[in-house]
């Protein structure tokens, strides 16, 4: 029996230890070679490649423009612009999240990197946001590909009664709490993760139209929100009453992977992953479930990569602070 991708070392080419032991200044060189491939840093305000390095008294690693005028840093005008952690921990920061496999909770990152729960909130999300930003514009399927379809209900959980005669049954509308959506997943054979958000399955044949290519074979299981779908793709359906996979090549299992992923990551670490950023934690475990079978290494040089080509967050740039302003 071979041995799984996760125990071999190819899996293993970056460590946390060898993280915390780099010195400021070779963090500082890896996000300069991660966002500039030349060590050439360039303004970010006005792209002038005429820069100086200027260090501020506290050794803080700034350059200045010699056309605008303006100091800047490795990470201005990057999803880790205004940081004030030093670079080292938002390195550990990435290292510590992509090698978790089902998803790192902020109370634990906290206690890991020593800062505010607040602090290593808004710091995950960022990473989720980077990893979400891998996925902009992409669409996958095919002539003679497959893409696999399903949806899965998360967040809004209500608790059920201990006696049998007091339990209901919280598939009626007036049992729910009403935030609970689905998860509506597209995988491709051999291929990439979308994942979206929806009120119901239904909700979903729109943004599938517009991310698998026409041509493509859809397989979904039994489920009538699928049904509208014969109508543009080619498709195969499942019974899941009866099987899960078919002789001829038909299944969803795929699809059901994401979902076990990303079931596990609810109940194991986030607990709550209902409403608005639910999508995120979506997106999130679509990247982990892509990149399953690429080193560490290259994964925290990826969402590195990814964190340094994004703006700065318009969701999580002063969070905490417009909620302090709200209340």
């Amino acid at each position: 029996m071979s041995q799984h991708f996760l125990l071999s070392s190819r899996a293993r080419n970056l460590s946390l230890g060898a993280v915390l032991r780099m010195t400021t200044e070779e963090a500082e060189r890896r996000f300069v070679g991660i966002r500039w491939p030349d060590s050439k840093p360039v303004c970010p305000n006005c792209e002038c490649e005429t820069v100086y390095e200027c260090r501020r008294p506290s050794g803080a690693l700034r350059w200045r423009c010699k056309a605008c005028r303006q100091d800047f840093s490795v990470t201005s005008g990057t999803l880790f612009a205004f940081h004030k952690m030093p670079l080292r921990s938002y390195l550990a920061a990435i290292a510590i999240f992509v090698n978790e496999v089902k998803g790192k909770s902020a109370l634990a990152l906290s206690r890991d990197l020593d800062c505010q729960y607040k602090t290593a909130f808004v710091l995950a999300h960022k990473l989720r946001e980077a990893m979400a930003s891998e996925l902009k514009g992409m669409h996958v399927g095919g002539a003679g590909r497959v893409v696999e379809t399903d949806g899965a209900y998360f967040g809004g959980y209500v608790k059920p009664a201990n006696h049998k005669e007091n339990r209901r049954d919280r598939r009626l509308a007036e049992n729910r709490t009403g935030k609970r959506q689905v998860v509506v997943v597209v995988r491709e054979r051999d291929g990439r993760t979308l994942p979206a958000v929806f009120k119901t399955e239904g909700g979903a044949l729109g943004w599938i139209a517009s991310r698998v290519v026409r041509g493509t074979e859809i397989q979904a299981d039994e489920a009538a929100s699928w049904n509208a779908l014969t109508a543009r793709y080619p498709m195969q359906r499942i019974d899941h009453q009866s099987l899960y996979s078919t002789g001829s090549g038909v299944y969803t299992n795929g699809a059901e992977e994401f979902f076990s992923r990303m079931r596990r990551a609810e109940i194991g670490h986030h607990h709550h992953i209902a409403g608005t950023y639910l999508v995120r934690y979506a997106q999130e475990s679509a990247w982990r479930e892509d990149h399953r079978r690429t080193a560490n290494g290259a994964q925290v040089h990826g969402v590195m990569g990814l964190a340094m080509a994004c703006r700065p967050s318009v969701d999580w740039c002063g969070y905490w602070q417009r909620a302090q302003q709200a209340a």
